[in-house]
């Protein structure tokens, strides 16, 4: 085992909670989560994702009746200091008047550990987050990126019984956010720890968890792994939270999927199937000559170097979203056949 000691599981029953105020954040909730596993909160904006974190955190209580073990334990009237988990928030919660080795340090020295173990502790913390450089810094030097990998180092040096993250990427840029997660996952494989994070991006959620759970208004929609949510979302919350997904009207007969825009094989459609979804990489250009399913006309195309994004209208409400490899320019208004995949067909 890693020197972040044996991971725990965790359960949460019947975990409700509501504010003073009356607002109801989050409703009844169970849910079980193994050793060593990485479990993904998603959901947009006030979804209850975070609620539930500082309920496992210790920050909140659930309502009468819920609760919450470690290792089949009940911790539920256990504060945060006692239940032994790490944190690292989006907004770093660093110390401004203390080095980079001195916040990596803090919990040590609060818990009475040896200067000379928390020096080791802190230079394998350091090393282990490539921050080594950084040590005598000040937090305000430090860009984003380093204040959050400081973070990282200060939640685990403790050797806390679970990691938990509560959108700790979110205030960083687009590539800096890429390689940080990078980072974070090799961080969470390596230690074997059990860890919780919370965010509102997917491909944050889809790189990282083991599992994910979807939340919608207090409620979880889904739970699965990222393939799972991604190709067989549960409800159309899922559906359209993760990725983008393409709508077809139209009716079932004879084992096709009649539309506007031409005819879907589908010997698999349920009988009473008015709407069918797919996802971008589902559909094609069909090449010159090949039999198409549908004909459209491109209302937008985005080259995007790797590929070319098109927006193609078919005659329904919203144009289709397609992902072309295709060495070639797409001009607006161009006539285009596409070929669609059954196996990615879905109807909720």
């Amino acid at each position: 085992m890693t020197d972040a000691g044996k991971p725990v599981s965790i359960a949460l029953e019947n975990c409700a909670k509501t504010f003073v105020d009356g607002t109801r954040a989050l409703e009844p909730l169970d849910l079980a989560i193994h050793a060593g596993e990485t479990v993904v909160f998603l959901g947009p904006s006030g979804c209850g994702k975070t609620t539930t974190l500082r309920i496992i955190a210790g920050l909140e209580e659930p309502d009468a009746g819920g609760k919450v073990l470690f290792d089949g334990v009940d911790v539920t009237q256990l504060p945060i200091e006692q239940r032994n988990v790490g944190m690292v928030f989006q907004s770093y919660a660093l110390f401004p008047n203390m080095t980079v080795a001195g916040n990596v340090g803090y919990g040590l020295r609060i818990r009475k550990v040896p200067d000379a173990q928390v020096k080791a502790r802190v230079s394998e913390m350091l090393a282990m987050m490539q921050i080594t450089r950084l040590a005598d810094r000040r937090i305000d030097q430090l860009s984003g990126g380093q204040r959050q990998r400081v973070a990282l180092a200060r939640a685990i040096a403790v050797r806390p019984r679970a990691l938990l993250l509560d959108e700790p990427l979110t205030a960083l840029d687009a590539k800096l956010r890429d390689t940080l997660r990078l980072d974070i996952d090799s961080l969470l494989r390596s230690l074997g720890i059990t860890a919780i994070y919370v965010t509102h991006d997917q491909a944050e959620a889809m790189a990282l968890g083991d599992r994910i759970v979807v939340m919608e208004h207090g409620r979880v929609a889904q739970i699965g792994k990222p393939r799972e949510i991604y190709q067989r979302p549960a409800t159309r919350f899922v559906a359209d939270f993760i990725g983008t997904m393409n709508r077809l009207t139209g009716s079932i007969g004879d084992g096709v999927f009649r539309c506007k825009a031409g005819i879907v094989p589908w010997a698999e459609a349920p009988a009473t199937a008015t709407e069918i979804l797919f996802r971008p990489e589902d559909i094609r250009v069909a090449e010159s000559g090949e039999a198409a399913n549908l004909q459209g006309k491109v209302a937008s195309a985005f080259f995007l170097g790797d590929r070319t994004r098109l927006f193609v209208d078919v005659g329904e409400e919203r144009p289709l979203v397609i992902e072309s490899t295709a060495r070639r320019d797409f001009q607006h208004g161009e006539a285009v056949g596409l070929a669609i995949d059954p196996r990615g067909l879905l109807v909720l």
